[in-house]
């Protein structure tokens, strides 16, 4: 199950290509979709935020989107192979933005809506396998089914609350044993376990699980990934970043079997 994404793309593509006006594939002769490791985040201001993918290594970053609409809240999928993200001219406009779905195998796109009433969408996670995309909205948590199946958006049921909302957490560690949340003083970030919280970095913004044994944050402008063992501390080196990188999602590689 841990390939269901990739494979489910890959297997009725002609399908979701007639569906979706695809343009060409956006990371082809960058990474290996699915394979590779990878992270994409935001970069620009305003209406001008596109989506990027850098390795985890660093270097440029690739752009991902090329809209006159602001493109955010990026969400890899469990297997690397579909991008979920929000777009719209922001979050804090009148107009709503909406969800979408790009097969980064094909560069396919897909919308999917929302019930009537949900409101604004304000984050994306995946469920397990990449089976469902869970959908946080201004009246509620929804459940969709990603492409190339119809959306059929549903509300989550108050009993699956918990499950539903891990998918949007920054957990840390496999299994997972803490969960990255803003402090009390909203410029920091803490780790928040079953002993209490406690700081993990000031400053920071926009965590993001890196891989089972390191998470990743913004620092300004800088990317940090810290192991959660032992290990130093690192800053991503890139060439050429786009204005105000943010919001970062991660996609680990394939292990090799």
């Amino acid at each position: 199950m841990t390939r269901f994404l990739l494979t489910a793309y890959r297997l009725p593509l002609t399908l979701f290509v007639i569906a979706c006006d695809p343009t060409l594939p956006p990371l082809r002769g960058q990474m290996d979709v699915g394979r590779d490791p990878y992270a994409v985040f935001v970069g620009g201001r305003g209406p001008n935020s596109d989506l990027y993918a850098i390795r985890p290594d660093g270097g440029r970053p690739v752009a991902i989107t090329f809209t006159n609409v602001a493109e955010l809240r990026p969400a890899l999928s469990p297997d690397g192979g579909a991008l979920a993200f929000l777009r719209g001219t922001s979050l804090s406009d009148s107009t709503p933005a909406t969800v979408w779905v790009m097969n980064l195998l094909s560069g396919s796109e897909r919308e999917l809506v929302l019930p009537k009433g949900a409101g604004q969408p304000l984050r994306l996670g995946w469920g397990p396998a990449g089976a469902a995309l869970i959908v946080a909205a201004e009246r509620g948590l929804y459940r969709l089914n990603p492409p190339p199946a119809a959306a059929e958006a549903r509300a989550v049921a108050a009993g699956e609350h918990a499950g539903a909302e891990s998918s949007l957490a920054v957990l840390l560690g496999e299994p997972a044993f803490a969960r990255i949340v803003p402090c009390e003083r909203a410029a920091d970030l803490c780790v928040s376990g079953d002993s209490g919280a406690a700081i993990l970095a000031r400053g920071a913004r926009d965590a993001v699980r890196w891989g089972n044994d390191s998470v990743a944050f913004f620092v300004g402008d800088q990317l940090e990934i810290r192991p959660l063992g032992r290990g130093r501390p690192r800053r991503m080196v890139w060439s050429n970043p786009p204005d105000q990188p943010r919001e970062m999602t991660f996609f680990a590689g394939m292990r090799e079997p």
